[in-house]
């Protein structure tokens, strides 16, 4: 059973975490950057390197502490090597480099995507349904539909042009004045809101696996907030004040559907143009109560959600994909790079 320490940095949260076998969580630490950006309504990415750099330490060793196990009973050092932010990687990327050089224990270089994937195995329920499976990853980075052929095998179906899922929901927030983040702000205004109230719209795109939000958040904009003169036409987004009508919970409700809907429609067509077994949710906006009750309600095969705690980024489901890398006997050089950009390739295992 292999054992190992996992480390993430990608964008705004310093986590680390032990993982044993793929799916066992022996330490689980988040050190949350949420206040520090709350006043920007959105990640600030210098801010958010500095602070890793001043928890990264602190973080890893607790999680060393919760597990009760030293660097001698461990079997490898994971750490996200991409997508996100280049700062806040380079900081895990460079803790992970050095632990592995005064360790001598093996590196593993994860795709932050992947990982969210791997975030159902740690489910206390999950049992591993038939390959393949559809893969749907909703953050406030990220908004992918994969075909999950095997363990490190995929094809990408589509996948955002524009916003992604999670960003549209904090830009619209950050308009209705809601707190950052702006999903779960969104999700419990809308609790007291008419989802008909307005008439958002789906986008169209090329592709019936693609997704585009930026439509959806300017039609947003434009009905709740007041027409800008012509010499402030330049005003800065969320900075124009809204209209004296507006019920916030209604926009917030309705917007919801409209976002739930793009993504439940391609979810659809997926499981109906591919012959898998289930559809993996996951990432921030998986945590979405709506869009989980949408897609089990539409979908005749099962939906697989991660635990609420495991939808946010996490170092646990970094520890849950490497375990797989780890078993396949793939390791990384010590001389990786952060990748800001990193797409899931056709299969992960043979790039290596």
């Amino acid at each position: 059973m292999a054992t190992i320490l996992a480390i993430e940095t990608s964008c705004d949260e310093t986590a680390a975490a032990i993982i044993s076998d793929g799916c066992v969580i022996r330490a689980n630490i988040v050190a949350s950057q949420v206040e520090l950006h709350a006043p920007y309504g959105g990640v600030f990415p210098e801010l958010a390197s500095r602070a890793h750099i001043e928890s990264v330490s602190a973080v890893v060793s607790r999680a060393l502490a919760d597990a009760d196990l030293d660097y001698a009973q461990l079997d490898a050092i994971a750490v996200t090597q991409g997508p996100g932010l280049v700062g806040s990687l380079l900081v895990g990327i460079s803790f992970a480099k050095g632990l592995a050089l005064a360790t001598g224990l093996p590196l593993l270089g994860i795709n932050h995507l992947e990982g969210h994937v791997y975030s159902q195995w740690l489910a206390d329920d999950f049992r591993e349904p038939a390959f393949p499976i559809i893969a749907m990853i909703v953050s406030g980075g990220h908004s992918e539909l994969l075909l999950m052929l095997g363990h490190g095998s995929y094809r990408r179906l589509g996948g955002t042009i524009d916003d992604a899922a999670g960003e549209a929901f904090d830009k619209v927030g950050r308009t209705l004045g809601l707190p950052f983040p702006g999903g779960p702000a969104i999700e419990k205004a809308a609790q007291c809101g008419c989802a008909d109230a307005y008439a958002f719209p789906r986008a169209k795109t090329d592709s019936v696996y693609d997704l585009s939000f930026s439509g959806l958040k300017t039609a947003v904009m434009r009905a709740v907030t007041q027409q800008p003169s012509a010499r402030s036409q330049r005003r800065a987004e969320g900075q124009a004040r809204l209209r004296d009508d507006v019920h916030i919970p209604d926009v917030a409700a309705s917007f919801q559907e409209a976002a739930t809907d793009s993504l439940v429609s391609a979810a659809h067509c997926a499981m109906r143009d591919y012959a898998a077994s289930a559809l993996f949710v996951s990432g921030g906006v998986s945590a979405n109560q709506s869009l989980r009750d949408k897609l089990r309600a539409r979908l005749e095969l099962p939906v697989y959600t991660p635990p609420l705690f495991l939808c946010g980024d996490n170092a646990a489901m970094i520890g849950a994909a490497a375990h797989f890398r780890y078993l396949a006997g793939l390791r990384s050089r010590l001389d990786i790079e952060a990748r800001a950009r990193w797409m899931l390739a056709e299969d992960v295992y043979a790039s290596e």
